[in-house]
């Protein structure tokens, strides 16, 4: 039997308890105590002596797209661009240095970084400079609109006469033939576009996040890699063949993106609650809807316009209809449901919603991703129905500069409310929704501890009453994940009986500065038992 001996350690056990050691046995936690204690029992075990070093749960992203990170890896960055025109030059010399490149994607830019006197949209005009012999499908850092070249627009019949995209929106020009410019569904079809990957090219990606995800602490993730960038059928046999060899490094569990009932429906009877590998380190969990877009494209729905741009109030990428007919169907199964919700527009007609169809108690646990912009009475409302809500507190050394401008100071003054959510009871995890930010957790507990930008600014943090404290925030990247995927009696802590999910770190979380919280690294990140990564 395998086993492992943490010692001369401190231990993270819940807030305000902490050990001195642990041992773990085939990947379950079965001791946990003095050095003295543990010891005495650890005949036969790997001892390691953590010479005083902290350790936690091992880390849960309850929201991202690891695939997607893989691929990012891999594909033109254009995240440095401070203007249209550098966009351009990033993208020819991209090509120049793949020859063989047969579309370009990348999900990277950002126009709010461009300087002043170039902020500015690009259009179908820009793309063409980079190549009209390939499609390009250049989307917006927040993956909620995107630009495309000619080619891309024809491939996908678009043009002055085909411009209606239900849930998406097709910007114009003045001649009313498309101007590249796309949003939401749309710049989702546009995605289509671009050649897709085989199943050794997804197994690359996988190999490649999945690396970088354990080198920083992660050991689980829950992702939304579906049909957003890859048909399923070839992602579903590249998790397969990774995790049925016992390849894979981490915890897998799908949250796999429906657009309609039928999809809905294929994916309710032919994965949902299906495992895959030996000992089950992946599964098919929640199916994912999208009800808006971006705080930053202003494609957020809201229930009033933006301040800053009145003709703009969001983009519904489903009608309410349609919403209600799927959570009903998911309900009545007892399938579980992860909604994307930003705006406060979209949040509100979702959780009603889900109370329609759900009791109080909210049995399936369907889950609200983001939960930005809230008020009062919402959060109320979440609470009163057992809403989980799954926060990626990593967007706010972005979101700080411009969601009042955005909402209004009123509202903004009410979101992105972490504090507040756990001391009125509400289940709520951490998520980076990475490759839109990076997956580190550990910038995702700065941002949730110190509530500021890269530059420590504003001084004190935005907001500085939602701050948490260290327990606060590794509980919700740990316990709480793992309700939302029902597992919180057997993940999520480091008790015996828990599944044994380790990270050391290599600073003190729980007594340092909170600004260097962003600069802790793991020395040893530890699987069901397995080292799968040690500094």
């Amino acid at each position: 039997m395998a086993k492992t001996v943490f010692y001369n350690a401190k231990v993270y056990v819940e807030n305000g308890v902490f050990a001195e050691a642990v041992m773990q046995e085939d990947g379950w936690i079965k001791l946990v105590g003095t050095n003295e204690e543990i010891l005495a029992a650890a005949e036969g075990a790997e001892k390691i002596d953590c010479e005083g070093k902290t350790l936690i749960p091992g880390l849960n992203d309850s929201h991202m797209h690891i695939l997607q990170l893989g691929m990012a890896m891999d594909q033109v960055d254009m995240a440095a661009c401070k203007s249209v025109d550098e966009m351009i030059e990033v993208g020819k010399q991209y090509l120049k240095d793949h020859p063989n490149c047969k579309g370009m994607f990348t999900q990277s830019w950002n126009d709010d970084n461009f300087y002043p006197d170039q902020k500015r949209l690009p259009d179908r005009h820009d793309m063409d400079k980079i190549s009209t012999e390939i499609p390009l499908c250049i989307a917006r850092i927040c993956g909620h609109s995107c630009v495309v070249n000619t080619l891309a627009l024809n491939m996908m019949g678009l043009d002055e006469n085909n411009h209606t995209v239900e849930g998406g929106e097709v910007v114009l020009d003045e001649t009313g033939f498309p101007n590249g410019y796309l949003y939401e569904n749309a710049q989702a079809d546009a995605r289509l576009t671009i050649p897709p990957y085989t199943v050794e090219e997804l197994k690359d990606c996988y190999r490649r996040g999945m690396k970088y995800a354990v080198e920083h602490g992660m050991t689980t993730t829950q992702s939304n890699d579906y049909r957003t960038v890859a048909p399923m059928e070839n992602v579903v046999q590249a998790l397969k063949e990774l995790y049925e060899s016992g390849e894979a490094p981490m915890r897998y569990v799908s949250q796999c993106g429906c657009e309609n009932i039928e999809q809905m429906k294929e994916y309710a009877e032919t994965y949902w609650k299906k495992t895959v590998g030996a000992d089950k380190w992946m599964e098919y969990g929640p199916a994912k809807m999208f009800k808006d877009g971006s705080l930053g494209a202003r494609s957020a729905l809201m229930r009033k316009p933006y301040a800053d741009d009145p003709s703009m109030i969001g983009v519904p990428r489903i009608s309410d209809e349609k919403q209600d007919e799927m959570i009903e169907y998911a309900s009545k199964i007892g399938m579980q449901i992860a909604t994307h919700c930003i705006g406060d527009g979209a949040i509100d007609i979702t959780q009603k919603l889900y109370a329609k169809h759900n009791p109080a108690d909210n049995p399936c646990r369907h889950s609200i991703v983001h939960y930005q912009i809230t008020d009062k009475e919402m959060v109320q409302f979440t609470k009163d129905h057992n809403i989980y809500a799954s926060y990626q507190p990593i967007f706010l050394h972005y979101d700080l500069q411009i969601c009042a401008d955005r909402v209004g100071e009123e509202l903004a003054s009410t979101s992105y409310c972490f504090k507040t959510a756990h001391d009125m009871g509400i289940h709520a995890s951490y998520g980076t929704d990475c490759p839109v930010e990076d997956c580190n957790p550990f910038l995702n507990l700065w941002s949730a501890m110190c509530r500021t930008d890269f530059d420590n600014k504003p001084e004190g943090g935005w907001l500085p009453e939602e701050k948490v404290d260290a327990a606060t925030a590794i509980d919700m990247y740990t316990i709480e994940s793992a309700y939302h995927e029902f597992k919180e009696d057997v993940k999520g802590r480091i008790k015996p009986g828990y599944m044994a999910d380790i990270v050391v770190m290599d600073k003190d979380i729980f007594t340092c500065d909170p600004k260097e919280v962003r600069d802790i690294l793991p020395v040893l990140t530890m699987v069901g038992g397995k080292i799968v990564y040690r500094k």
